[in-house]
């Protein structure tokens, strides 16, 4: 059986440029990642908020309080695409009250989609 070989390359590099080379494609990387990173993070202007109904399960199960920790998708234009809940307490149970009022709030628009992440706390006022 004959071993598979490598093509030989069309350039080829000596060793310190080909060092060289990685270092830069790698730092290139890493500042793109950084770059994404802080654009999709960047503080999102609030400009609409929805205060959310208290459940009336949770009301009927004698809960008294709670969370919801949630990440906004926003699109270019300032409305909000998407809520995803990230953490909840007690879990299941402010989920939807929390996703209904996420869902009306309004951002200033950007021009590009981004991300913004918010945690509402919920007490009954009895």
């Amino acid at each position: 059986m004959r071993a598979a070989t490598r093509p030989k390359p069309l350039y080829s590099l000596n060793q310190p440029a080909r060092k060289t080379l990685l270092m830069f494609a790698r730092s290139a990387v890493a500042l793109a990642l950084v770059a994404a990173a802080s654009l999709a993070h960047a503080d999102a202007k609030v400009l609409k908020k929805v205060a959310p109904e208290y459940p009336g399960e949770a009301i009927k199960k004698n809960i008294s309080s709670g969370s919801v920790r949630a990440k906004m998708t926003i699109a270019g234009d300032g409305k909000v695409s998407d809520v995803a809940i990230v953490e909840a307490e007690p879990k299941r149970v402010f989920d939807r009250a929390a996703t209904e009022a996420l869902s009306q709030w309004k951002f200033e628009g950007t021009g590009a989609a981004q991300t913004h992440e918010v945690k509402l706390v919920f007490k009954s006022e009895d």
